[in-house]
């Protein structure tokens, strides 16, 4: 071996470079498969929640009140994300990163399996809905911080200048989840009309079992995450993260959850409520929800890495701020060609919709949100701004469309569809959640390219720069003077 060649400086650089290239492409992979978990977790329960746990665990309700009751078991796991979201943020920005996305991964996926070994209303009565409801709160506590920490690992591992790209994998993972569920319902369960009355049903909860062990692995083999070990080393690890943000990030706290009411809103309704809507009021026939999922889904898998390339390029919220206006222009051309019953026409419509216009703002949010909050308690922040609108807007979402459909059904009872007008009020909801965050876009200060290191969240540096600008300009007039 050459000493000379060994000791040269460019021959070090590369051989560095090689290793932070190597636990940037592990982190994406354990990022990215734990979000998969998730997604698929969440996919797989929504399409439970629109189709099969009504009669499983409500079967003593109407058709239109199990719906709703299967809904609040959905919304209860959202409901829980808060406390998930401030119980694990206060975990990652204290003790780290890959603690806090190596137990989340874990309690979510037991809590999807556990789901598949329930008693049914027909053998144990109200202690199943009851399990239910348990099993959907674990499941709820582990997602509060599962996206917000796999959106902050990879934003902090990710060079400069391609942030948006890299941020967004993760969220990648969860079109890839997605699709997983819709694949494995659609051949365990569709097409079986007899399917709540086999243990066909359980089958898709209990593969989450094969996704945790491939995320959990991934996981413990990840090194923390960059700017965490800086603060380690600099022992400026926050205390008390949840105060800090509560005292220094409120106008960012809001600022967040205005950004997640029109993706998180407009994803929980053309997944959950749209998949219900056309099936159960509209009346197709066949497994037309789930191929809806799968090629909205595909379009999604597309559409992420490309908005978070985007954002690198021209910046943040422009980017954000442009398919969040997609998504309110095509807020009442598809949820009246959802009315329409035709379904190839409604497949296409919610993918273009779902896939382009709400996952669009998901795939630039993925850096835009960890960016958005200082260095010392940016897991808190992300978490608390992604759970309250997870609330908000996802949780509820839902239940407001079901409320609807079940008093428009009452006005028109008697008629063939009495349902169907239902499709202009939940528009007119979607167009009210993306115009509060078309909105709020500007609001937001540009976070392209800014520096991870810093502890002052980026609407506090943007005042800062403000104040100083007309400083400046004075000390600029005064030399002219």
């Amino acid at each position: 071996m050459n000493p000379a060649h060994s000791a040269s400086p460019d021959h070090h650089d590369t051989r560095d470079e090689a290793v932070v290239r190597k636990d940037l492409h592990r982190a994406a992979w354990a990022c990215s498969l734990g979000s998969a978990l998730e997604y698929y977790d969440f996919a797989l329960y929504t399409l439970a929640s629109a189709l099969i746990f009504g009669p499983l665990f409500f079967p003593e309700q109407t058709r239109t009140m199990s719906l709703i009751a299967s809904f609040g078991t959905y919304f209860l796991g959202f409901a829980v994300r808060p406390l998930g979201g401030v119980l694990f943020g206060m975990i990652g920005d204290r003790i780290g990163r890959k603690f806090v996305l190596s137990s989340t991964v874990l309690l979510m996926g037991i809590s999807s399996t556990l789901i598949g070994a329930l008693p049914t209303f027909a053998t144990a009565g109200y202690l199943a809905p009851v399990l239910l409801v348990v099993l959907r709160l674990l499941q709820g506590l582990g997602a509060g911080a599962e996206q917000a920490g796999a959106a902050v690992m990879m934003t902090e591992y990710a060079p400069k200048g391609r942030r948006g790209f890299y941020a967004a994998l993760p969220f990648l993972g969860i079109q890839l989840g997605t699709i997983l569920a819709a694949l494995v319902y659609f051949f365990v369960v569709s097409g079986n009309e007899h399917v709540t009355e086999t243990w066909l049903w359980r089958v898709p909860f209990f593969i989450s079992v094969v996704i945790v062990a491939l995320g959990l692995y991934m996981r413990l083999k990840l090194k923390e995450s960059p700017t965490f070990i800086r603060l380690k080393a600099l022992k400026q690890e926050c205390q008390n993260p949840l105060k800090s943000a509560l005292k220094h990030s409120k106008p960012t706290l809001l600022i967040g959850i205005g950004l997640r009411l029109a993706e998180n809103g407009g994803s929980s309704i053309y997944q959950a409520l749209a998949v219900s809507y056309i099936v159960g009021v509209v009346g197709l026939q066949g497994p037309v929800g789930v191929m809806t999922l799968i090629c909205a889904a595909c379009v999604g898998a597309i559409t992420v890495p490309i908005a978070g390339k985007l954002s690198d390029r021209y910046g943040r919220v422009k980017v954000y701020r442009s398919f969040a206006l997609l998504q309110l222009a095509l807020a009442f051309p598809v949820w009246w060609t959802l009315s329409q019953g035709n379904v190839v026409a409604s497949i296409i419509a919610i993918s273009v919709a779902l896939g382009i216009g709400t996952w669009g703002m998901f795939g630039t949010q993925a850096a835009l949100m960890p960016e958005l909050f200082g260095s010392r308690h940016r897991y808190m922040g992300v978490s608390i701004a992604r759970e309250l609108s997870a609330v908000i807007a996802g949780g509820i979402a839902p239940m407001i469309g079901a409320g609807i459909i079940a008093y428009t059904v009452v006005l028109h009872e008697g008629q063939a569809h009495p349902g169907l007008g239902a499709w202009l009020p939940i528009a007119c909801y979607l167009a009210l959640l993306t115009v509060a965050t078309v909105y709020t876009t500007f609001k937001t200060p540009e976070t392209l390219n800014r520096d991870l290191d810093e502890p002052r969240d980026a609407a506090e540096v943007a005042k800062a720069l403000r104040n100083q600008a007309p400083a400046a300009q004075a000390m600029k007039l005064g030399r002219h003077a």
